[in-house]
């Protein structure tokens, strides 16, 4: 069996059915509404939980089941049937909020956080970029001070996905000196007298996902609220920075697959000039080049995700995997656009939508550009 195989067992075809017709049901009708109201509803959370879909990919020790690439067959035919890169960053939060406290919590965080949030009954945002720093962690200036069986936290974080819905955020904050030796992990409830969301973000794409601006304000959180042992928060986020690329690189390649399933019967149905879009050379060979990086860029991506699932170090690879989908899903959505004209740049029609929130994959995650310092780092220049 090739690593590409693991993807179509029959069990994971089931899952494939589960999760169209969940999604052709109870996130298709309401895609519009949920982008005009700036956020999906908890009752999708709950709905979702119900039929344990937010389970996948976490051990079965914390209430999870399946691996990784039940994860992202979920993100694929979430995408694949209606959904949107956007719904995925606000259904699928939990997997960069919860998996350091499953990994490094004891018992009762495990209780408290991750059992109920894989349940669908709780909302988890993960909060690390600062107004002042991007992708530079360890500079993060939010300062947790010890203060008897309590700290006390002050400082701001921006760009948090589900920051105005979360029951509480996973928190990078500074406890020690500078640089990244320096972090630490804490979990903070948000109806903890002195946090506050201090703006909704206004997006250019993912309209459906929430995005807040969060102040933290003499925030006094529980020492029990400490995920691991203090310093060790880089090194928790590092480990679990491949998985969140490779998720990333999965909506790449899924958007990209949605928007050229749309734009195939369009170009056989849409007529110009007395011929169909689909008989003008032209258009083919756009069509053809969508076809082509969308499959390349879904066959690497797949084996990518399957070799990080058997535990060999990918980084350099899912690097290259994440740009490579990117690229596809930047490519073949204009070219989608293009082809739909007038029609592609309409709000209701989806291929707009598909534009939209592909942009911020190149950005997410890691941008296009750190992407590539992680491959020029291997390439003996230096």
């Amino acid at each position: 069996m090739t690593y590409n195989d693991v993807w179509s067992t029959p069990e994971r075809n089931d899952l494939r059915k589960l999760v169209a017709d969940f999604t052709t049901r109870e996130i298709a009708p309401f895609m519009d509404q949920w982008e005009l109201d700036g956020a999906v509803p908890r009752s999708l959370h709950e709905k979702a939980g119900e039929i344990g879909l937010l389970e996948l990919a976490f051990p079965e020790s914390v209430g999870g089941a399946g691996d990784y690439i039940d994860m992202m067959i979920l993100v694929e035919e979430l995408i694949g049937n209606d959904g949107s890169a956007g719904l995925c960053g606000a259904l699928l939060t939990h997997s960069i909020a919860t998996p350091h406290i499953a990994a490094a919590g004891d018992a009762d965080q495990i209780d408290k956080y991750v059992r109920p949030t894989l349940a669908g009954r709780k909302i988890g945002s993960l909060a690390i970029t600062e107004p002042g720093t991007g992708s530079d962690v360890a500079n993060i200036t939010t300062k947790a001070v010890l203060d008897g069986d309590h700290y006390v936290v002050n400082g701001a974080k921006t760009y948090i996905t589900s920051g105005t819905r979360a029951d509480y955020v996973t928190t990078v904050v500074r406890t020690g000196g500078p640089g990244h030796k320096g972090l630490s992990l804490l979990v903070v409830d948000t109806d903890t007298p002195g946090f506050s969301v201090t703006s909704k973000l206004h997006k250019m794409g993912c309209l459906c996902s929430d995005t807040a601006e969060l102040a933290y304000d003499d925030v006094r959180v529980p020492v029990a609220n400490l995920v691991g042992a203090e310093g060790t928060a880089f090194g928790q986020l590092m480990t679990r920075l491949d998985g969140e690329r490779l998720q990333l690189a999965v909506q790449a390649y899924a958007t990209a697959q949605r928007a050229y399933d749309l734009t195939i019967p369009w170009a056989r149905e849409r007529t110009t000039f007395g011929e169909p879009l689909a008989h003008r050379q032209v258009i083919r060979h756009k069509l053809a080049e969508m076809a082509r990086q969308t499959t390349a860029a879904r066959t690497f991506v797949r084996d990518v995700v399957a070799r990080y699932v058997d535990g060999q170090k990918v980084s350099r690879e899912v690097a290259m995997a994440k740009n490579t989908a990117v690229y596809a899903s930047d490519y073949v959505v204009n070219e989608a656009v293009q082809i739909f004209g007038g029609m592609g740049y309409i709000r209701e029609n989806e291929v707009e939508r598909l534009y939209r929130d592909a942009r911020i994959l190149g950005i997410g995650g890691g941008s296009n550009e750190i992407m590539n310092e992680i491959i020029a780092k291997t390439l003996g220049l230096d």
